[in-house]
Parts: C-alpha cells; structure tokens; sequence
C-alpha cells in the first residue's frame, strides 16, 4: 500500500512560497497558470531570462493582487519575478531565497538542444547543478525539489522492447545532446543532499498548436514509434498536484514515467494520419516513406506510469487523445479550416493541396539536419545512426509495403535489470551482480547498505565514477562517458547484456 500522504492544508497565516522555473514555456506556463489560481494558498516566484518577449508576456502578472519580498515572504500575497540567468550563481540564489518549493520544468529543450549542445550542457546540467547547490546552502532538509526530465534518456525503443519502466538502461540516441544533459540534470538532483526531491521523466507533450512544430525533426522518428504521451493542460496539474504530497509521503526520492495514461497512447504514423486527415488530406500523398529515419530516436509505451498516478491522481479529469485533437482543430488558423473544408469536399482541390504540401515537406526534409540533407551531403555519421546503412535507407519500400506491426497489444520484451527487484534489502553481493551485468565493477570494499550512498564503479570502458545505488538500480543510471560522443554502442553492447537487450534485438 503507497504512502499517499497529503501535505496539512492548515499552516497559520504563512503561505508557502513556491519557486517554478521555466515558465516561458509551455508546460511551465501551464504550471504558472495553475499556480495564479491558487495565490490564496501560495506566493509565486518565477524566474525568467529577462528577454522582451518574455517580459511583454509576464508584464500583466507583476504587481497583481500584491508583490512580496525577502522580508515579508511568509506573509504577503503576490508573485514575485527574478529576471536573471540560470547561469549565474547569484541569479540563482536570489530565486531559491526563501523558498518552500522549487518546481523544475525549465530546459533548452530539442531540436534548439541539438542544433547548440554546448549550451544544452550548461542550461540543463550546469544550470541545475546550480539550482541544486543553492537549495543545498538555503535549507536542503526543508525546500522540496520537483525536476522534470525526459523519457528521451531511453533512447531508441523500437518494437520488441517498445514497453519500459523506470530502471530500465538509460541509453539516448546518438546525437541527441538534449537527452546527455538531461541525464546529467537528473544525476545532480537525485544524489544531492536535499532531502525531498522527485524526478519525474516527462513525455512528448501535445500542445494545441501543434501546427507550429515543424522542424525536420519530425522526419528522425521512425513511423512505428509507440508514443504514450501527455497533453500541455495535464501536464500543468501534475506540477501544481505535487505541492499535495505530504514531507513523510514515500512519493519522494522515486523516479517516474510521466503521461497521460493509456488513453494517451498511439503510434507515430497513426498520430500523423490523424493530424494530416484534419486538414482533409493523405499523409501517403504529402510525405514519402524513405523520409523517415527507421531507429536512433525514442518514444515508448510505459508499463509503469500508473504508479505517478497512484501518488497524484493527475488522470483524474485528464485529456485523452480525442480532446487533443478537438483543441488542435479549435485551434488551427481560420485559412487551415477553410483549406479542410474544401480538400474534403473538392476532390481536384484536394489534389492541388497534397502537391503543395508535399512540396513544402520536401523542403522541410532538405533543410539543415534533414533527413534528404543527410543523404544528399553523404553523412555518413546521421544515416549509419538513424537507418543503419545506406543500403537499408535504399531498401526502404513505398507506403503499405511490409509495413511494421502497429498492433498496441503486440508482445514485448521486458527488459531485466541485473539483480533481485524483489528484495527488500540489498547486499554488497546484489551490487556486484548489477554491477557485472554492466559489464562493469563495484569498486567500493565497504558498503553499509545505504542506497544513496556513493560509491565508486567501473565500467565496461574502464572508465570510473561515482555513483549511488539508487542511481544505479532504481534510476537505470550508470557511466556518463560511455553515453557520450563519439556513442560507441557497439563496444558497448558486446560487453554489457544491460544495454545489449536495447541495443542488439532485431527490430519488428
């Protein structure tokens, strides 16, 4: 029985004050948002970049219903805005003052990671490395840390191993940056001092406007991908349904798969259909089969998200598919609807607009760190990563020919993590186990059980590092280097059965 312990809502006249980065974005905004509903409960402190788009955007929120500051936080009313730099130490400092909660959403978020990994590293590694040793100086046995993360640390989860769970090899597809340094982020967090802190590894987020993401992104994920995904809105009252969980909940120190559950499950190409059927067109006639990259990405179904569910009922009123894309069609611009209309009710026009489309698409997939850019510039890196050859990219048939196994319901292969999931207590014995079917060692001679205590490891590469056992066996951590550039995964998968059950299955 979960400990789903509730934080007392009577605490005197003293509101809690609540820290949430990154709320320029969209699942922050959605949190913000939330948060200004409740200022009754809470005082709210945002830290943005202080940029004149953001500022135009939060200029309405400063000064409403009151401010509060340093000396007058426990008492007043209001939302207080850190205009700073996650970068600079004293930025950071300024918005932990205080605080009672620190919600994390904040990232340099793919394909901007991707297209700029240096800075990907130091807003999502360095930068919460940051937020961390601030809370650790504030008070660390009170501030209670919520980090977002990201199921792109799985890496490519294709068909038969399409089913996860946390524990499962952290392994990010080749060239995902983004994916690197949100493992970095994590390990800061979950080995810190602070006492209560949560990482919750979140999915593809369905933005109403989904419209405005094209990007030649959208061609590196293989059609057969299986996405459980969330939607913006739901995503906003998970953050906001944590400030529920109680200081004894067992909620904290876990690790969580984030989606909107079942409901909110399908596969790429159906979720293109549907999107491409909108506009009353054929994805067949718009894109081209070969433009797909066939591995090298992520997205899974999670055989384990219901237990987030379990802590903050964030299901509960939740948006299935349907409702996305009734917001979608709410809001696509008037000249899309009208475009709709016609391509569903005039054939020819209907024609015309495919030929346009597909033009526009084409285009898109030539673009810088397109698929048709790699093959036409002879990458050989991107194409060997994302289809395996040049002669499987050559072998790619047209639309409907052997196509993948889209079936929801399809076996999987549940992946094993080295030890005895089943103990309660771990022996130094259970370590050396995990530790082997890394492919590594335990180098520690002494250890006294303690799960978060770090120890020293060595892996298949021989390269050393520290790192708790909880990291370890309850996070699916192990060594940074080796998932790093230059991602040599087939050394790795020779010596390492952990990653080789995700690295060398045939795919379906």
């Amino acid at each position: 029985m979960r400990n789903k312990s509730v934080k007392p809502k009577g605490m005197g006249d003293r509101k809690e004050v609540v820290l949430l980065t990154g709320a320029s974005g969209s699942m922050g905004f959605a949190t913000f948002k939330l948060l200004w509903e409740k200022r009754d409960r809470y005082n709210i402190v945002l830290f943005l970049r202080p940029l004149k788009s953001i500022k135009k955007r939060f200029r309405k929120y400063e000064g409403r219903g009151g401010t509060f500051g340093r000396s007058r936080m426990d008492s007043s009313y209001g939302v207080k805005i850190v205009w700073g730099d996650v970068l600079i130490r004293e930025d950071v400092v300024e918005a932990c003052r205080g605080i009672d909660w620190c919600l994390h959403p904040m990232a340099l978020i793919s394909p901007a990671a991707d297209r700029d990994p240096e800075m990907a590293d130091l807003v999502n590694a360095r930068g919460t490395q940051y937020l961390v040793e601030a809370i650790e100086v504030e008070n660390p046995e009170h501030i209670r840390l919520v980090y977002v993360g990201t199921v792109a640390k799985y890496g490519d989860r294709l068909p038969p191993v399409h089913v996860g769970r946390t524990g499962d090899p952290l392994i990010p597809s080749a060239f995902d940056h983004y994916a690197i340094s949100k493992v970095k982020g994590e390990l800061a967090v979950m080995q810190s001092k602070i006492k209560r802190k949560v990482s919750l590894r979140q999915t593809f987020i369905m933005i109403p406007k989904l419209f405005s993401l094209m990007d030649p992104i959208m061609f590196h994920q293989p059609l057969n991908s299986f996405m459980e995904s969330i939607t913006v809105r739901d995503a906003g009252r998970m953050m906001v349904k944590c400030l529920e969980m109680g200081d004894d909940s067992d909620f904290w120190g876990g690790y969580y798969n984030v989606s909107g559950g079942p409901s909110c499950r399908i596969t790429y190409i159906e979720f293109l259909d549907r999107i491409y059927s909108m506009l009353g067109i054929r994805y067949r006639r718009v894109m081209e089969r070969q433009w797909f990259a066939l591995k090298n990405f992520h997205m899974l179904f999670y055989e384990d998200s219901g237990r987030l569910n379990e802590y903050l009922h964030h299901w509960e009123r939740g948006q299935t598919l349907e409702d996305l894309f009734g917001e979608v069609w709410k809001h696509m611009p008037i000249f899309l609807k009208a475009t709709a209309w016609y391509a569903k009710h005039i054939p020819p026009y209907r024609g015309f607009v495919e030929a346009v489309t597909h033009g526009q698409l084409e285009k898109l997939a030539n673009k810088d760190d397109g698929t048709l850019a790699w093959i036409r510039n002879k990458d050989t890196g991107k194409i060997n990563a994302f289809y395996g050859s040049m002669e499987e990219y050559l072998k790619i048939p047209e639309w409907d020919r052997n196509m993948p196994s889209l079936d929801h319901d399809q076996s999987f292969t549940r992946l094993e993590h080295g030890y005895d999931e089943s103990k309660e207590k771990l022996t130094r014995e259970d370590l050396h186990m995990a530790a082997a079917y890394r492919g590594g060692q335990l180098k520690t001679l002494n250890w006294n059980g303690e799960l978060h205590a770090s120890l020293q490891w060595k892996c298949c590469q021989g390269h050393a590092f520290s790192m708790t056992p909880h990291a370890v066996l309850k996070g699916g951590h192990w060594c940074i280097e080796c998932i790093s550039p230059p991602w040599n995964y087939k050394l790795i998968a020779g010596q390492n059965p952990f990653a080789a059950q995700v690295l060398e299955l045939p795919r379906r």
